[in-house]
């Protein structure tokens, strides 16, 4: 079920030879391929892969809420054992990686940037784990039958935002367990959700203004 990123393209060894491969500073247990600076990795983008208006590369890093969120995964194995997962937004395939790491039966790993999902097949196989893919836009279908629905640090824009939580919503009502990792960006609504684990970060200031960044991870309410 491998859908967006393509055999025969240059992003494999584009993202191996522009990051590095290493743990994230909260999730030891866990080496991903990762880079240093955004800017500098984005401008490459377009220029050795000759694309132009390619998303920013969140993918090339482990943001706050994604560490949050896999290191509650690897210490609550519960959550996620034996169970079909769906991560929305995967990115750099963390969380996902972290729920395979837990005993998941299945992690679909969603992401509309193909690049983002060639990084989580890099990332996946650097740590001896498989995750089926898709490239489709997720929240445009009804939710499917997962039982658990996983959401790293996707409620940075107004309009994601609100459609993330109009999927997440409607698969809470048909049963699923969803566990969001965020430190309460602009547009997450705290107030829908209760905290489970809450965790120092740490992150880089190019990216958060920041060496430690407080995250949690929360669960929809009912």
């Amino acid at each position: 079920m491998s859908a967006g990123t393509r055999d025969d393209s240059g992003y494999p060894a584009f993202i191996a030879a522009n990051t590095t491969l290493i743990a994230p500073p909260h999730v030891p247990e866990i080496k991903l391929y990762l880079a240093e600076e955004s800017v500098p990795i984005w401008q490459k983008m377009e220029e050795e892969l000759g694309e132009m208006n390619v998303p920013p590369p969140f993918w090339a890093f482990a943001w706050a809420g994604g560490q949050a969120l896999a290191r509650y995964l690897l210490d609550n194995p519960h959550e996620v054992a034996g169970k079909m997962v769906l991560d929305l937004g995967t990115g750099s395939g963390l969380t996902a990686i972290a729920a395979m790491k837990a005993g998941a039966a299945s992690v679909l790993a969603a992401d509309i940037d193909p690049i983002a999902l060639a990084s989580a097949h890099l990332n996946a196989n650097a740590n001896g784990v498989v995750l089926a893919t898709t490239q489709r836009d997720v929240l445009s279908d009804a939710p499917g039958n997962f039982e658990t629905i996983l959401v790293g640090d996707l409620f940075y824009e107004r309009d994601l935002a609100e459609r993330v939580l109009t999927y997440i919503s409607l698969a809470k009502s048909r049963g699923a367990r969803v566990l969001v990792g965020d430190p309460q960006r602009s547009y997450f609504p705290s107030e829908l959700f209760v905290c489970v684990a809450s965790y120092e970060v740490p992150v880089t200031r190019e990216l958060e203004d920041a060496l430690i960044k407080k995250s949690a991870v929360w669960a929809l309410k009912p």
